[in-house]
């Protein structure tokens, strides 16, 4: 698995956290919404405890509690449908990307250079937000409220009397069987009260008096005076407050949503047990059922029209209430805790250090005694349970049966007083408090008592909280039995058919095997869980075993890849565009020229298809490309659909820039280096006609006898002229410009003297090319070469015919697999430098050779003989490399080439043309 940064110490009491609830009146509520903070979210970023410490265990032994954090959430009396934590979860991801400009962790692990990142930020925001947004079940009590926060104002007319009327509310809830949820740890669950005082309006003598009243009627360790708002929220200040708020309660939001097309509003979760109450900032004050503004509506509920399934591990998607997204909207840019100072700060802090010293840890430690009391006297035990365990676990051992021979009776109940469920809760408060050892203890005695009722979903709790317990213990006294974690999951998924609980088994057990380097125990265990009823589970948990195989101690990359592969196929199906892009990029590093062909047409066609969904589409264009210049092997329908997707692609890129300079295109393939130029009229063989008195044609092969025959007569020509003697600066007439031609000068050309430029094409693919107006590429820059200045030099590209005349062909077919040569011509009209730069010309397919998913064929664009379905325009450039140099020393022992110019002529003023008539057999000038 990729870095985390918590570690499997820290990620698991953090996770499993005593849970407290919080009930207060309008007023207190209306003191807090100052802040744009509920009273839940005011205490978020001072639950955790800065100092140790310590409470005795049954034995009266000092136990030490390090790292204390306490979860406090307003009481809300629905759990949360399933359909929204789905939503939830969805949004989280979407909102987690790799930060820009992030340096990815490079491993070397044989030929492979790999930029993998390190940290997956995305995946420890929905392990978190999934842990925190499990709603309270019957079979375990590590999410009951242990104790109620009851809270008024000082400013109420009879604060007293408003605690009584929240402490029966709370009674009321917690007692009712109108309310089934919350659940409560037990019936005499603890109650402290808060009176909130407004230091900035309130009068602080009376807070005071009241404050005294109340601690004569409920003990000084049952009440607390807490002072808020010590400066009022309009008024200018140079001291710049912190705001540790934001980052609790937007830690889960989507940032910058408008940029994601797959991702619709966003859920912002607070931390642990506030069931994800939405950061409402006070906004809504409904009375719901008669009950105070606390009692709304689970956060997480969502019409029933938008919840289709009853499992969290449904459908990804899962439409947002529109009152969500208004509330998102509203919550942008807001300010948190403008009327507190860090004095206010420092209360906040100190209130739950005491409520914990004084109240909840006390509460814990009395009821541990009494359920331990209990156990005691039903079990006819005459010492503690903490000094029995050893007695009980020595005993005569039954062999256990294994799960596939249980009953399925998952949806037995035990009465709340039942003793197996007494063990159970007391092993959950211990584990809640850290002490792990006792713990263990109770969950092993559980554990055999429900196997023995075959009661499997409280025998896969206690299995599974066993196996952490025992992991967690100091100084590991035992080792880490996964067996119970294998046959927790087996028994959450294959007979509670509980997926959810199964996925908690298998993220606390992969943290615990990767802090062990037991890597691919975790891959094997992450995989295990992947199924078709959650996309987006399933994709985070390929991608973890991707990491976990390329962090083993011998890399296994290409496991990692395919797993990465098969991540990023997941995401796309969950709507997680940006990630499976990205799972597929990685990927890409392993498979990229290795030979594996047909894997790299697929991971770039998907690449392409990516990009372009997320409007980045020079890198769609880019990656179709890489399809397309490669020796495929893919059959000829799916070449055709690649190279339609290419032109589909394109055709969106070039109407966002339609006067940007033309693309290279990638088909067909051009030969350079067979790239023939030839300077003069063709020859006419019709008889009667004037031809060019020469015997060089495009239409014969080179004959390189006959070549030094015509070369060695022109000599002789030139020879006899100049009195015997061959000049200096004589050079051979070329009417043909070749590979096998010297093209290390200038080629001359004449005025109103066609230039034929043969440019050999080649189709890789087994589908038909059609390129239309095809035409050579060139820029020309006048001169006078008579030696006068020419005031006016000017460079024109092509689109200039009165300087040069371009033939246009308009259709060209190159069939599958075919080589085929075109030959353009050029006119010039001027004398100046002409340079032959490229082709130019609409690459498209024929109408109905091939079908491409998702997209229909377009009208025919075409009217020629050929009927087009697409085409884009685009070009080639013609780049011939000139022969090697071998002559001098240096030239040998390193590797240069010389100039080839054969595409670069000089354009002459007229001269007179050797003619020849085929009838009178005779030249003329």
């Amino acid at each position: 698995m990729a870095q985390c940064v918590q570690s499997v110490q820290e990620l698991i009491p953090d996770s499993f956290v005593p849970c407290v609830a919080a009930l207060c009146s309008d007023e207190a509520e209306r003191l807090t919404r100052l802040n744009h903070l509920s009273f839940a979210e005011l205490l978020k970023p001072f639950s955790r405890l800065t100092s140790e410490v310590h409470m005795r265990d049954p034995n009266n032994q000092l136990h030490v509690i390090k790292n204390l954090k306490i979860a406090v959430s307003n009481i809300i009396t629905q759990p949360p449908q399933p359909g929204a934590i789905r939503k939830l979860l969805n949004d989280v991801v979407s909102g987690s990307q790799p930060a820009e400009g992030l340096v990815a962790n490079v491993i070397t692990a044989g030929d492979y250079d790999l930029n993998i990142s390190a940290t997956t930020p995305w995946f420890e925001s929905y392990r978190e937000t999934f842990l925190q947004s499990m709603p309270a079940s019957d079979h375990e009590f590590l999410n009951h409220y242990l104790a109620c926060m009851l809270v008024a104002s000082s400013s109420e007319a009879e604060p007293v009397e408003q605690f009584s009327k929240l402490s029966q509310e709370q009674h009321r809830i917690q007692h009712n069987n109108d309310y089934s949820y919350p659940k409560w740890f037990i019936p005499n669950t603890l109650k402290y009260y808060v009176l909130l005082h407004d230091v900035s309006a309130g009068d602080e003598q009376r807070a005071e008096s009241i404050y005294e009243e109340m601690k004569q009627k409920y003990g000084t360790q049952g009440c607390y005076l807490l002072k808020i708002n010590s400066r009022a929220s309009n008024r200018a200040s140079d001291e710049q407050i912190p705001d540790p708020w934001s980052q609790y309660l937007q830690k889960n939001s989507i940032q910058n949503q408008d940029s994601y097309e797959d991702g619709p509003c966003a859920i912002t979760s607070n931390k642990n047990s506030d069931s994800n109450l939405l950061s409402l900032d006070g906004l809504d004050n409904e009375v719901k059922d008669g009950l105070p503004n606390n009692f709304r509506a689970h956060p997480l509920q969502l019409d029933q029209s938008s919840d289709p399934s009853n499992s969290i591990d449904g459908p990804d998607h899962v439409k947002c209430a529109s009152s969500l997204h208004e509330t998102k909207k509203g919550n942008t840019g807001v300010i948190h805790g403008a009327c507190l100072t860090l004095t206010d700060h420092d209360r906040i802090r100190q209130f739950i250090q005491e409520f914990t010293f004084r109240g909840l840890l006390p509460h814990i430690e009395k009821t541990i005694r009494q359920l331990n009391d209990q156990l005691i006297s039903r079990k006819g035990l005459s010492r503690s349970l903490f000094s029995a365990t050893k007695k009980w676990f020595s005993g005569s051992k039954v062999p256990e049966k294994s799960i596939n021979e249980l009953k399925n009776t998952s949806g037995l109940l035990y009465p709340p007083e039942a003793p197996e469920l007494q063990i159970r809760k007391m092993a959950d408060l211990c584990f809640l408090v850290q002490h792990y050892d006792l713990a263990y203890s109770c969950y092993h005695t559980a554990k055999k008592d429900f196997l023995n009722d075959q009661a499997m979903l409280y025998a896969a709790g206690a299995l599974e909280m066993a196996a952490v317990s025992a992991f967690l213990q100091p100084g590991a006294p035992r080792p880490y039995p996964a067996h119970y974690m294998d046959t927790a999951i087996q028994t959450y998924r294959d007979i509670c058919k509980n997926m959810v609980l199964a996925e908690r088994c298998v993220l606390l057990s992969a943290e615990i095997l990767k802090s062990q380097s037991k890597y691919s125990e975790a891959a094997a265990l992450l995989i295990r869980l992947t199924s078709e009823d959650s996309d987006l589970r399933s994709a985070l948990l390929l991608e973890q075993a991707a990491h976990c195989f390329i962090n083993m101690k011998s890399p296994m990359v290409r496991k990692y890849a395919f797993h990465m592969i098969l991540a990023g196929h997941r995401f796309s199906k969950a709507g997680q565009k940006k990630h499976a892009l990205r799972c597929y990029c990685q990927a890409m590093q392993v498979y990229k020229g290795k030979g594996w062909s047909l894997a790299e047409d697929h991971i770039n066609f998907t690449i392409g298809r990516q990009s372009y969904t997320l409007r980045q589409l020079d890198n769609a264009v880019s990656a179709f490309r890489h399809i397309l210049i490669n020796e495929s092997k893919q059959s000829a329908a799916q070449q055709g659909a690649f190279l339609r997707e290419y032109l589909y692609v394109y055709k969106n890129v070039s109407q966002l820039s339609p006067d940007g300079p033309l693309p290279q295109l990638p088909l067909p393939y051009i030969n350079s280096s067979a790239t023939r130029v030839f300077f003069g009229h063709d020859r006419r063989p019709a008889d009667g006609e004037k031809q060019a008195a020469t015997h060089v044609s495009l239409d014969q092969e080179y004959d390189s006898e006959s070549s030094q025959q015509w070369r060695e007569l022109e000599e002789q020509v030139v020879a006899v002229v100049n009195k015997g003697i061959i000049p200096s600066n004589f050079h051979p007439t070329q009417y043909c410009l070749n590979s096998y031609s010297d093209n290390s000068r200038f080629p001359l050309a004449v005025v109103e003297e066609p230039i034929t430029v043969e440019v050999a094409f080649r189709n890789p693919l087994k589908v038909p090319l059609l390129l239309t107006d095809l035409s050579l590429l060139w820029k020309f820059q006048p001169k006078d070469f008579s030696g006068k200045d020419n005031e006016e030099v000017k460079e024109l590209v092509t689109g200039e015919p009165e300087m040069i005349g371009t033939e246009v062909i308009s259709e060209f077919l190159i069939n599958s697999e075919e080589s085929k040569v075109a030959r353009l011509k050029l006119f010039p009209h001027h004398i100046g430098e002409l340079h032959i730069l490229g082709v130019v010309y609409n690459l498209g397919t024929i109408q109905g050779s091939m079908t491409v998913d998702g997209i229909g064929a377009l009208p025919g664009c075409h009217t020629g003989k050929y009927s087009l379905s697409m085409s884009v325009r685009g070009k080639q450039d013609l780049e011939i490399q000139g022969p090697r140099l071998n002559n001098t020393k240096e030239e040998k022992t390193s590797i240069k080439y010389g100039p080839d110019r054969r595409l670069d002529p000089i354009i002459t003023e007229e001269m007179p043309l050797l003619e020849r008539n085929q009838r009178k057999r005779k030249c003329i000038i």
